[in-house]
């Protein structure tokens, strides 16, 4: 999957950093292994502590607050935070609970946010959870579906539409489309062909 999406990246020319919470860096050590990613790789940000999240990412006290840090808002606000402070055209984030302690009835352990983001600001809020599965086991199967779901995003939407889109947002006002709570991929790009991006 690594594999894929640097090649994917270097066949469009996009440059891609990483934000990561609970995997610690394994997907960047991922994406470092791929031959040639230096092609397409910037970097990556390890931010475990929220501390680390809002002076490394720009993350929201207010976000971490409401929220806690493994939320589909706190891993938007990562991925936007890493394509602004490392100029990508893409990132991804992942924050989740690897286990083995510090799961809840409402976010378990295997529970796992990830936030793929063009530098235009689409991209996709979801969760997943991996229950059966502690530590690196979780860390790992979070790597796979970052990777997923950043070649799912390339596939859908046009990131050099994107780069033209952010400067546009700012004087036409559409940058309420960054602030909506995503509904899932069909929603985004529902809202981006009514607006006239898609």
């Amino acid at each position: 999957m690594a594999r894929s999406l640097i090649e994917d990246c270097r066949g469009r020319r996009l440059k891609l950093a990483t934000a990561e919470s609970c995997t610690g860096g394994l997907i960047a050590a991922c994406l470092t292994d791929v031959p040639g990613a230096s092609e397409v790789f910037l970097g990556g940000f390890v931010t475990y502590a929220n501390e680390m999240k809002m002076s490394e990412l720009g993350v929201a006290e207010a976000l971490l607050r409401d929220f806690g840090a493994v939320s589909e808002q706190v891993a938007r606000a990562m991925a936007e935070g890493a394509v602004a402070q490392s100029g990508a055209d893409v990132a991804v984030s992942i924050t989740g609970i690897a286990g083995p302690g510090g799961g809840s009835e409402e976010k378990p352990v295997g529970y796992v946010c990830c936030d793929p983001r063009l530098a235009g600001g689409s991209g996709i809020d979801l969760h997943n959870e991996y229950p059966v599965l502690f530590a690196r086991a979780v860390a790992q199967a979070a790597v796979e579906q970052a990777a997923g779901e950043v070649a799912d995003l390339l596939r859908v939407v046009d990131p050099d539409r994107e780069r033209g889109r952010a400067a546009a947002d700012r004087e036409v006002g559409i940058a309420e489309l960054r602030g909506d709570s995503a509904r899932g991929l069909a929603t985004l790009l529902q809202r981006r062909r009514d607006l006239g991006h898609l």
